[in-house]
């Protein structure tokens, strides 16, 4: 045998006081980390312990309206409240050593690490109840080392600053059980329509069973994996000196009756305006959905249920049942802006797209008043002169030509007023101001009045051809309401957190956008639809309904192929009604071509009951004076007919009619207007001569 030289000693001893020397600093080392943890654990304090709550929804008379969790149902109940049995549970399935560690079950992650090399694979978990609170309370569950790290960090922190009992009421409060349960509460309000602490034992074990994997353990997708997991917990729990062996053998066999699923979108209220307000809500805070719906806001909402209910039970009692036919529907108050009422489509489970403030439809006529606005400020006056006949249009030098035309053929073929086409909803009329004016004079109307959309200066666009939001054409026509001041359709009146500090609030004040005035003189012409005294070589476009209103109301309708029509106001309401189909098909029967204007004409009349009735105020320079429909003469004694009718002070008409025989031999076109220094195209058709 070979002796062992003394160099060989001499580099062994070296070795092995190396080896215990770097144990001896890795150890100091790692004392010194674990201290550092520790203090710096103890240096920032108790984490908040704070969970998501629902933010809860209030309509404007501050009634509850619904509460939004982003699919997570929370409610907190102290561990008393809770039947021991399922404490113990879930002690006995997740984190049996619970009450012995210090957030680390250091034996349990051996085993595990020794199990998972084994099995080369990830097969057993570790984590203690405190773990899994950490994780639950500030960690996204992904598996990177620096999740790890600070659910280590949290659990140690945790474990300094609370008892054991509060860690363990807080994870039973936190914990998911499927479903949108989070909390044990919710899971037995979800599963058996019953509160924590009235659970029966068999129950409560179940139910600790569901959080290892709510996909695969919840009852309502699997009960037999349920039960499965159930009498696996049962026998821990025997294992564990928990419950006896008897006991365990009766739970396993005790029948449990399970709360039916529902679905719980179905029964929040008015729930095109829930989904509204939400967005808003995004806008305005800057959070995503999930911060909004966790974070326990009180949001004050500008629906008015009463309303809701009226444009509800209306829709659904005008519409034939078994008809496709869709709505969207909103009411406005004119003098903020606020969403009173709001209906998407006819049922929001078969169909959650909002028709009121995403679809994008032709506006048809009801863009006819935004373009006599413009008129008005440009001079036209309520009795301007412009003759209805068919009428092919030159629209440029070049020869292209447009030819539109009025409802079933119908033409005056002789001059009429700016009222009474308004009145009558007459195409050439229309068409020959646009034109007139100039095309993109109906397009700076529109950003003027809200429309969010780039509309195209076509010939056609006064005739309501490209596609707008319906809740932003009755914006428009509650500015026309108001006299011009600017407002947006909103939902939200005021945000608090928790504790009541104010998040946001909406403005009271709306700046003046459109021209007093002639705002003034184009609401009042609007008025005419429903006037039969305005009827002319057709009737006025009200006619079907006026005998439904109580009140005075300003209006238009509009027709597509496609679309139907019926946006109208007071002073104190506007509302707006579209209806047709969401695919290709078209509006054919007299019946269906009704139900816009029916259901804006029982709502409004409906929605107002019992209000005091108000008045169209004239702002100051706007005079009013009785008219004859006809000719646009001032009515004098003797007159067949008379209209009132509201014009900026000085353009009212100076001619007056006596009777059969006028004061002056009827012109063609009256009020005079300055002729254009150079004879322009549009001439022809304006019937200018030389």
């Amino acid at each position: 045998m070979d002796k062992v030289s003394g160099k060989q000693l001499r580099i062994t001893f070296k070795i092995i006081r190396a080896c215990i020397f770097l144990t001896l600093m890795g150890g100091m080392l790692a004392g010194v980390c674990f201290t550092s943890i520790l203090l710096a654990a103890k240096w920032q304090g108790a984490p908040s312990v704070r969970v998501p709550q629902s933010t809860i929804l209030y309509a404007n008379d501050g009634s509850k309206l619904g509460e939004t969790d982003f699919g997570e149902k929370r409610y907190w109940v102290r561990l008393k409240d809770i039947n021991p049995i399922a404490v113990q549970a879930a002690i006995a399935v997740e984190d049996q050593n619970f009450y012995s560690h210090h957030g680390f079950d250091y034996r349990r992650m051996a085993a595990a690490a020794l199990a998972d090399i084994k099995a080369m694979a990830k097969v057993q978990g570790a984590s203690t109840i405190t773990q899994q609170y950490a994780r639950n309370l500030y960690l996204e569950h992904d598996k990177t080392w620096k999740r790890k790290w600070n659910e280590a960090f949290y659990t140690i922190r945790l474990e300094q600053n609370y008892s054991k009992n509060e860690i363990l009421e807080g994870y039973v409060n936190t914990i998911y059980y499927g479903h949108g349960a989070y909390g044990i509460e919710a899971a037995s309000r979800l599963y058996f329509g019953k509160h924590a602490k009235d659970l029966n034992d068999a129950e409560a074990v179940l139910l600790a069973g569901i959080p290892k994997g709510p996909s695969g353990y919840s009852p309502y997708i699997s009960e037999k994996k349920a039960k499965q997991r159930q009498k696996t917990i049962l026998r821990l729990m025997t294992e564990q000196k928990m419950i006896s062996k008897a006991k365990a053998e009766n739970l396993k066999k005790a029948p449990l009756a399970y709360k039916p699923l529902k679905n719980r979108t179905a029964a929040k209220t008015a729930p095109y305006f829930y989904d509204d307000a939400m967005k808003e809500l995004e806008k305005k805070l800057g959070m995503t959905r999930e911060q909004l719906a966790t974070s326990g806001l009180r949001v004050y909402t500008t629906l008015d249920k009463r309303m809701q209910r009226i444009a509800e039970n209306t829709v659904a009692h005008t519409i034939r049942t078994g008809s496709d036919i869709q709505v969207g529907f909103s009411a406005i108050d004119p003098a903020t802006g606020r969403v009173l009422a709001l209906l998407g489509g006819r049922d929001y489970e078969k169909s959650p797209f909002d028709r009121a403030t995403q679809a994008k439809r032709q506006p048809a006529s009801t863009i006819k008043p935004l373009l006599y606005y413009k008129a008005i400020q440009s001079g036209f006056t309520p009795v301007t002169l412009m003759k209805s006949e068919e009428t092919e249009f030159q629209i440029d030098d070049n020869g292209d030509t447009y030819s539109p035309s009025n409802y079933n053929g119908y033409y005056a073929n002789k001059p009429i007023t700016l009222l009474q086409a308004l009145a009558l909803s007459d195409n050439i009329y229309a068409v020959k101001t646009h034109l007139f004016l100039g095309m993109n004079k109906l397009v700076s109307a529109a950003k003027e009045f809200g429309i969010s959309e780039h509309l195209k200066p076509l010939p056609s666009l006064a005739l309501g051809t490209e596609p707008v939001r319906p809740i932003e054409m009755v914006n428009a026509y509650a500015m026309l309401a108001n006299g011009g001041k600017q407002i947006t359709p909103s939902f939200i009146t005021k945000v608090t957190d928790t504790a009541g500090n104010v998040l946001y609030e909406q403005p009271r004040r709306h700046q003046q956008v459109l021209d007093k005035k002639a705002a003034f003189v184009t609401a009042s012409m609007m008025t005419g639809m429903f006037d039969k005294d305005l009827n002319g070589y057709t009737s006025v476009t009200g006619r079907t309904i006026s005998d439904r209103l109580t009140r005075t109301y300003g209006g238009k309708s509009g027709t597509t192929s496609a679309d139907s029509w019926m946006i109208g106001f007071n002073p104190a309401l506007a509302a707006g009604v579209w209806t047709g189909y969401d695919k290709s098909s078209t509006i054919d029967s007299v019946e269906e071509k009704s139900y816009a204007k029916t259901i804006w004409a029982d709502f409004m009349e409906k929605a107002l009951k019992g209000e005091p009735e108000m008045a169209f105020k004239p702002p100051k320079g706007v005079t009013g004076v009785y008219i004859d429909p006809a000719s646009g003469y001032t009515s004098g004694p003797g007159c067949a007919a008379k209209h009132y009718t509201y014009f900026i002070a000085g353009t009212e008409p100076a001619d007056v009619c006596f009777g059969p025989e006028p004061s002056k031999k009827e012109k063609e076109h009256a009020p005079a207007r300055k002729e254009p220094r150079q004879k322009k195209w549009w001439d022809k058709w304006l019937g200018k001569k030389d």
